[in-house]
């Protein structure tokens, strides 16, 4: 074990400095395989004076499994929260991994793969109120480590440091660190131990956090996005208020009887797959134990999506993008067969973490949070500030609820209760899909969902759904028997299953999805009411207006995107670190087309 972990709590005076504390945050360049978190956990475990929240953002050194895991922790002097560690610990993909744990009061922001610490920490900004840099942490340019570090620290952060390098301990000091050497125990390496007190401010890498004086919000909109938004904010404590126009959640598109959850692979590997990636590992590691427990129906069992290239290229395609098979595996025609119980028509990416659940049963499970407080049949028809910070308001002008922030996550009626308030508009497509299925029957051998140019997934006992018909800006609301035969059609092709002769049984449902033109959904702080007559080109620039946030047009994967930009919603709300690396919130950003305008008219020649 490292020489730190032993001594991490002196050197960083942490539990002195997080007492009374909110949240505190920690930022570990030297994760290794997970010391310097565990002792943090502890030492926070065991003070009855603790802070409300520990977030602990770390590095670690390639994508270490959870079998060098399981060997490393074989003695910890914390077995407990070790094992906590290896339950929730992530499949090897790159990038950033979110892992909760205590009910949201401790927070893991883990960065897997190799790269430069000052590259990452430039893709998830954050103020950290104490640094650890690890023994085994050699940066190739000290200099841009060490002004990274300076843009991450909170004022006054403390650093401690296992055996630092002259020349990082020359350009920490050059960017606003004080630093002391200590003496190393026997035979060991010296501490560095110092704080943070620049002599100049540097410059923001991002928006100041918001502040709000209360942690009460108020969200519109009872579906998927609205309840995960509402259980993501109580995770961070917040008392949270969910309004909907019907008496009943989850009335809308969320009621469809299921629905799946997955990633997807694509060779660009663009912010679309990167974002549908991170969300459903977000999604597994949050429906696991909701479906275990019986609390929300649903099977986590895999799922195979078809695909449209032969076994040697999906193979290909995985090594070039280094995704383990804990993740994603490339499975010819007769082995996907064999898993899914049906001859299936070609080769499929096999998710053995991905599966379906009930979207009604998930939002009443996060309805049912501590902390959130749920009202239908209220239409809100106007928002305005007033109060704390928002109000939102009836047909007659009265003031149903108000709260320091307010999230709108009603989907199409989101951009309507916008429009007085500045925004320009999005570029959005309203969709009707229509599912079909039956729910008893004789018994069929479909054994996990299929997807791929639609899906087929089995329910609980001898129930199948299937579908979804895709019409744009359709406003039909009663279900079309033209279109339960297109779903079944599409059955017949994917599985070679076909509905009983007779069924007396017969589901189908007609909902209305919402989506961007780019196809990624619209989430973040909406652009002050002036932004856009501003010359902007970086969306960092944007003026925000204080306390309004939108999380709307998930489309049609709104079970694998909800419970990861809820979170996203919640931590931006908080000032907290991102769940996702800023490149990909960006991509999500309600101001991004302000940004694309601005730029475009840039590029104009003069008239």
């Amino acid at each position: 074990m490292s020489i730190v972990a032993p001594r991490l709590l002196d050197g960083c005076q942490w539990p002195a400095r997080w007492r009374g504390r909110s949240t505190f945050v920690v930022l570990d360049l030297g994760f290794g395989l997970g010391e310097h978190f565990l002792a943090t956990w502890a030492a926070w475990h065991d003070d009855s004076r603790r802070c409300d929240r520990l977030v602990v953002v770390a590095l670690a050194d390639g994508t270490p499994g959870r079998g060098q895991l399981t060997r490393a922790h074989q003695g910890s002097p914390w077995p407990a929260l070790a094992a906590r560690l290896l339950d929730a610990w992530p499949p090897g993909v790159a990038g950033w991994h979110s892992l909760v744990f205590c009910e949201g009061h401790v927070r893991l922001m883990l960065r897997l793969g190799s790269g430069p610490a000052a590259q990452a920490l430039r893709e998830l900004p954050l103020q950290a109120d104490a640094i650890v840099i690890g023994a085994q942490v050699a940066p190739d340019d000290p200099r841009g480590l060490a002004r990274a570090l300076a843009r991450a620290a909170a004022p006054g952060a403390t650093l401690v440091a296992d055996g630092l390098a002259p020349d990082l301990q020359r350009q920490l000091r050059s960017s606003g660190f004080d630093l002391d050497a200590g003496d190393g125990a026997a035979g060991a390496a010296a501490l560095s131990i110092g704080r943070y007190a620049p002599r100049f401010a540097p410059r923001a890498a991002a928006p100041a956090a918001p502040c709000p004086t209360t942690r009460e919000a108020l969200v519109i909109g009872a579906g998927l996005a609205g309840a995960a938004t509402a259980a993501a904010l109580a995770g961070w404590g917040w008392t949270t208020q969910v309004l909907d126009r019907l008496p009943v959640a989850a009335a809308g598109t969320s009621g469809n009887p299921a629905g799946l959850y997955h990633g997807i692979v694509h060779g660009s590997d663009g912010p679309h797959a990167r974002l549908f990636r991170a969300a459903a590992l977000f999604a597994q590691r949050c429906y696991e134990p909701l479906i275990a427990s019986g609390q929300v129906a649903g099977g986590r069992g895999g799922l195979l999506r078809l695909a449209d290239e032969d076994t040697m290229a999906m193979q290909l395609r995985l090594a070039s993008l280094h995704l383990p098979p804990e993740h994603v595996q490339a499975l010819d025609a007769a082995t996907a067969s064999a898993l899914a119980g049906v001859p299936l028509p070609g080769p499929a990416w096999w998710y053995p973490g991905g599966g379906w659940l009930s979207p009604v049963d998930l939002v009443q499970a996060w309805l049912a949070t501590p902390g959130v407080h749920f009202r239908g049949g209220v239409d809100v028809t106007a928002i305005q500030r007033g109060g704390p910070g928002w109000q939102a308001l009836d047909g007659t002008g009265q003031v149903l609820a108000q709260a320091a922030v307010l999230v709108l996550a009603g989907a199409e009626g989101s951009p309507r209760l916008l429009a007085p308030h500045g925004e320009a508009g999005w570029p959005l497509q309203r969709w009707r899909g229509q599912v079909s299925g039956w729910a008893t029957g004789s018994p069929h051998p479909l054994r996990l969902p299929v997807a791929g140019n639609g899906y087929a997934l089995p329910l609980s006992g001898q129930g199948l759904l299937c579908g979804a018909t895709s019409d744009l800006e359709d406003g039909h609301a009663t279900p079309r028997d033209a279109d339960d035969a297109r779903n079944f059609a599409r059955l017949a092709r994917l599985t070679g299953l076909a509905p009983p002769a007779r069924n007396d049984h017969l589901l189908r449902r007609v909902g209305w999805r919402l989506q961007s033109a780019d196809r990624l959904p619209i989430v973040g702080a909406l652009a002050a009411p002036g932004a856009v007559h501003e010359p902007l080109s970086q969306l960092h620039r944007v003026p925000r207006t204080s306390g309004l946030f939108v999380l709307t047009a998930l489309g049609s994967r709104g079970i694998t995107l909800a419970p990861l930009l809820g979170e996203l919603i919640a931590s931006m709300a908080e000032g907290a670190p991102l769940p996702m690396e800023r490149r990909l919130a960006d991509a999500l950003d309600p101001a991004r087309w302000l940004v694309r305008a601005a730029r475009r008219a840039g590029e104009a020649p003069p008239l």
